[in-house]
């Protein structure tokens, strides 16, 4: 269906939520490393419950590696500072959704480089400085899905 790429994830348990969302709408996660945990680390297999031997799952050794290895025309980068909503955003099967890490988002020269492709999800109240990873995986794929039928019965 589609990519999700968590780029130098630092928390276990969100990358384990992340993984079921993975899981349950088919799609491939990638982990682009440095990773801020093991992947069979307890916490990230307690937080996948038992789904993380289902992960249709893709480890790259660096930013460097993943973008020169997959189209970045198929790719929709998510920041705070993203230049258009999520939601008015265009997305095709096999789009990458692609998330920095959690304390400090995507970076500025990458944002930079990409602005028309990159994405915000709406947060009005200033005081939050971004909504959980996990959370945004979530509204951005179930977004990309529904664009694409894949929520109809007959899909």
């Amino acid at each position: 269906m589609f990519n999700i790429v968590l780029i130098n994830p630092e928390i276990p348990q969100n990358t384990g939520n992340v993984a079921r969302s993975v899981i349950s709408q088919k799609c491939t996660l990638h982990l682009v490393k440095p990773i801020g945990f093991r992947i069979d680390d307890s916490s990230l297999k307690r937080a996948g419950l038992d789904y993380w031997q289902f992960v249709d799952l893709k480890v790259w050794e660096s930013t460097d590696e993943f973008f020169m290895s997959n189209d970045i025309e198929r790719m929709h980068f998510f920041s705070k500072k993203g230049a258009v909503r999520y939601d008015q955003a265009d997305y095709s099967k096999g789009d990458f959704l692609v998330f920095g890490p959690e304390s400090t988002g995507l970076d500025s020269q990458t944002l930079a480089k990409y602005l028309n492709k990159t994405r915000y999800i709406p947060m009005p109240d200033e005081r939050v400085r971004s909504i959980n990873l996990s959370s945004a995986v979530s509204v951005a794929l179930f977004e990309a899905m529904r664009q694409n039928g894949f929520f109809n019965k007959n899909a």
